[in-house]
């Protein structure tokens, strides 16, 4: 199973990250172990500053490579919700040094995952709409119709450079308002009205 993650996939957050928008969708990877079990995230020793992405996640449902744009849809059938736990201090020193920064990204417990996927026939893909609370103040809101590059052009992107197995998972971006959690805090996410998973920052 491989956890594949869109990076700058909002446009206001692009912003936010003094990042230029990307021409084509950029990728990297988290490791099995980055998958957070149960809820109760750890902040590790090695950062002082964890943030918090929110994120649609699609779970590949079908073996495939070279995938074209217009059958990718035929490719997912769930749709869940995830963050992306950043170690921001990490990226930055990397970034700074012309590094990779893997370590600031695919740390172990660092991908939150909820418990239930959605169908995605319940939905309008084009108008899904996305937030994530911290301590109960909405801090994320997001909007499937602002990213950048949509799921289907994601698939058959990603395609191109591995082959996407079943029960792959792809968090594909998070929007503007990402920022740091503290000891204590509480994270909970929804996807439009349903609760999809709630975590406790020890």
């Amino acid at each position: 199973m491989k956890i594949i993650c869109i990076g700058r996939n909002y446009a206001e957050h692009a912003k936010e990250m003094k990042s230029e928008l990307p021409e084509e969708p950029v990728f990297f990877f988290k490791p099995d172990v980055a998958i957070l079990r149960g809820n109760r995230f750890y902040i590790p020793e090695f950062s002082n500053e964890i943030h918090y992405e929110v994120e649609l996640v699609i779970k590949i449902c079908k073996v495939g490579k070279y995938i074209d744009e217009k059958f990718a849809h035929k490719y997912y059938n769930e749709i869940g919700l995830g963050i992306d736990f950043t170690a921001r201090d990490i990226q930055r020193e990397c970034k700074s040094k012309g590094l990779p920064w893997e370590k600031a990204k695919a740390f172990e417990n660092s991908a939150v995952l909820s418990k239930n996927f959605l169908p995605k026939t319940q939905f309008n893909l084009n108008q899904i709409n996305f937030f994530l609370q911290l301590n109960q103040n909405v801090v994320q809101k997001g909007y499937s119709y602002n990213m950048i590059f949509s799921f289907d052009q994601i698939i058959a992107y990603i395609s191109k450079f591995v082959t996407l197995k079943i029960g792959d998972l792809i968090y594909t971006g998070t929007p503007a308002g990402v920022g740091p959690v503290k000891i204590g805090d509480k994270l909970e996410g929804f996807i439009e009205d349903t609760k999809m998973f709630n975590v406790e920052i020890r």
